[in-house]
């Protein structure tokens, strides 16, 4: 029987956190390693922001299979065929930002997820197999098991739509965009306001009402951190490549020009 393993799945299947890390600046394929080694379970390989290209993007999703980390790759608004060139060249789930209603939803499902559930087309040799040729029927349930297909909420439409979109079979995660969810409600910036909390805990419990799970991305800061995974998020993008080097260089440069 052919299988795929999605170590961030895997996670959320046990109720466990989910954490990853977002690539963004790093473009060397050794990211992938040191993440995983570091703790984290998936790579969130960023196409949105930055001039990351799709041949970049496979290249990390080879070594994050090899690694035995997941590689998430988000895509640009809307970016379907994107998003499907990026499942052929190894990733173990799609990202699709600024998802606002049932309709843009039903897409993702469509386009990511073979038939029944949805009309991917089919290729073969895929990394997620280690490029071994396999079964069509095997190839479908394997992915259509394996794969996570992630809606970001990052609207008020968003967030109101939350219970239909989490309704829809084939969506796995609703993944909170704070950051421009703050923008859109007009307090940018403001990740802790009581606004963002409410809509945290009705996407929180729109995911348990349908079966999903719901994820957590622009909140850094521990405290805030704890205090939302409390209220139910599992997949956790607890920070990015860039942030991370900075703040460890800042830390350590600051000490060593300390230093009589």
């Amino acid at each position: 029987m052919t299988t795929i393993t999605n170590p961030a799945r895997a996670r959320l299947r046990r109720d466990e956190l989910a954490i990853g890390i977002g690539v963004r600046g790093v473009r060397g394929v050794e990211v992938a390693s040191i993440m995983k080694t570091a703790g984290f379970d998936w790579l969130f390989i960023d196409l949105e922001h930055g001039a990351t290209s799709v041949e970049t993007a496979a290249s990390l999703c080879v070594a994050a299979l090899s690694a035995g980390i997941a590689p998430l790759v988000r895509v640009p608004q809307g970016e379907l065929n994107l998003g499907t060139r990026c499942l052929d060249a190894g990733a173990l789930g799609i990202v699709m930002p600024h998802v606002d209603t049932v309709e843009q939803a039903q897409a993702m499902v469509k386009a990511f997820r073979f038939a029944p559930q949805g009309h991917r087309s089919i290729a073969g040799n895929y990394a997620q197999l280690g490029f071994a040729p396999a079964a069509a029927a095997d190839v479908v349930s394997a992915f259509n098991e394996s794969i996570l297909v992630v809606a970001m909420m990052e609207t008020p439409r968003a967030i109101e739509n939350a219970e239909s979109i989490a309704a829809i079979p084939g969506i796995d995660v609703l993944l909170m965009g704070t950051n421009d969810l703050c923008l859109e409600m007009g307090i940018p910036g403001q990740i802790d306001h009581p606004r963002v909390t409410e809509a945290i805990d009705q996407v929180v419990s729109a995911c348990h009402k349908h079966g999903k799970w719901a994820g957590l991305g622009g909140v850094y800061t521990k405290d805030l951190l704890q205090s939302y995974i409390g209220r139910g998020m599992r997949l956790i993008l607890a920070g990015n490549d860039i942030s991370l080097l900075l703040n460890a260089a800042s830390g350590h440069a600051e000490f060593v020009r300390g230093c009589k």
